[in-house]
Parts: structure tokens; sequence; C-alpha cells
């Protein structure tokens, strides 16, 4: 048994993923966890399912593995500099593209930030640790092993995509009626930067950074389907995933991304 789990690990994981996601849903439905817990308990249910799975098929020495480009922090500058700016940059482009499409007058100074305080920003940071942890660090990694960088972040978006299903499906904690389609261009996007700015850096906390001021940009610049529209987070969902195909092609990390040690 051990070994086939071993054999498969990262199929194993990546199927679970979505499975555990909907189990935590579905009791949250019922009343059988609490709304604080099941907020932030979906997100480190994800962790310690993928802990379980790598402590059991190579012990310590695959966690330390998995956490071990958290260490990572002697990069250039640009590249922390890209990772807190890039959303940011997408989601005022989203905007701009919306006003020429409206006819509309397009100021910095018109757009209605909505700033999130210190205790939010902490907990979306945390979340942000979990994702680059569970899909990056591991996933995409393993997965490049076996496939190139590219295909490899996106066959993580799209499990990515299947872990937000169950809550999207049954409109728990989302916006109601988001189309899943858009979801999934939108983890196909991110997937693939995650991808990019890792295979360049081989830096942890750059990935976190993207994928912090990824969430938080959605949070704070009207482009979310709660703020902007599903319109307006359809065009920035679409237009995130073709500016990362663009970085994939003239970026292409699949030489650097995984080193022998790595293999």
């Amino acid at each position: 048994m051990k070994d086939f789990i071993k054999k498969y690990e990262i199929w194993i994981f990546l199927i679970l993923a979505p499975i555990s996601s909907a189990v935590i849903v579905l009791a949250s439905i019922k009343g059988l966890i609490p709304g604080p817990l099941y907020t932030h308990g979906r997100f480190y249910a994800l962790l310690l399912l993928l802990v379980l799975i790598v402590k059991f098929t190579k012990g310590n020495a695959g966690l330390k593995t998995i956490f071990k480009p958290m260490l990572k922090w002697k990069v250039h500058p640009k590249w922390y500099l890209f990772s807190l700016s890039f959303a940011v940059l997408v989601g005022l482009l989203t905007l701009f593209l919306k006003s020429i499409y409206n006819s509309t007058e397009f100021s910095l100074f018109d757009i209605d930030f909505h700033f999130q305080s210190l205790r939010v920003s902490i907990v979306i940071l945390m979340w942000a640790f979990v994702g680059e942890v569970v899909w990056v660090s591991y996933s995409v990694r393993e997965l490049s092993k076996k496939m190139t960088p590219f295909f490899a972040s996106q066959v993580v978006g799209l499990f990515w995509t299947l872990w937000w299903a169950p809550l999207v499906i049954l409109n728990v904690s989302v916006i109601n009626d988001l189309p899943i389609w858009a979801l999934l261009i939108n983890m196909l996007g991110a997937a693939g930067m995650c991808a990019v700015v890792y295979g360049k850096t081989k830096s942890g906390i750059c990935v976190w950074i993207l994928q912090y001021m990824l969430n938080m940009s959605l949070l704070t610049i009207p482009v979310s389907p709660k703020l902007g529209g599903i319109p307006t987070y359809i065009g920035f969902s679409v237009l995130y995933f073709v500016i990362m195909l663009i970085f994939m092609y003239f970026m292409n990390p699949a030489k650097a991304f995984t080193t022998p040690e790595e293999a």
C-alpha cells in the first residue's frame, strides 16, 4: 500500500484535495462545523492533508522539501517588486479597458478602493502561505518532474478550481452564481504565474507575495464579482490568464524549474 501511495502520491493528493473540501463544505452546511472554524479550517485542512501524505511516504525529509522554498529569500529585488505589483497592475489595466469599453473616463482618483483591516490582511497572508506551499512548492514542483512547468501549472490550476468548486456550486461563502469557468480561468492564470515566478527565483516567498497580492487585489480593487460585478471579474481573469501565457512563453521556466537536488 505504501509503495502504491508513494508512486502516485501527487495524484492521490490532488484527487483528495477537492474531496476534502466538499466534505468540509457539506459539514458546514449541516451545522457540524462552526463558521469561524470552517472559514479558516478548510485551508489548514488542505495543508494537513498534504503533510500527512508526505509524512507517510517520505518522512520528515519530504516535509522539509515542501517548506524549503520558503527559506529562499536572496533573490533580485526586481522579483519582490514584480510579485508585489503584478496583480495590482492587471487589476488597474482591467478597469482601464472597462472604461474604454463603457466610453467613460478613467482616473485612479475615481477608483473606489476597498482597503482591508490589518486583521483581514494577516488572515489573507496566512491563506496565501497555505496556497503557496500546497499548490506550488509541492504540487507544481512535483508535477514538473513529469511534464513541463506550464502543463504542470495548468493541471494544478484545474484541481485548485475543483477545490473551490464545492463552495461555488453550493453557494457557500462565495458570490452567488459565480461561473465555474471564470473561476477556472482565474486559477489557471494564478497557477501559471506562480510557476513563472518560482521557476525564475526558486523562492517560495516571492510566490507567497504574488498570490497574497492577487487575493488582496481582488478584495481591494473593484474587479472581484462582489465589488466590480461578474463581467468585470471575468475580464480580469481572462486578462490575467492571457498575460500569464505571454510571460510563460517569453520567460519559459522549463529549464530552470527543477534543480538536480529537487528531482
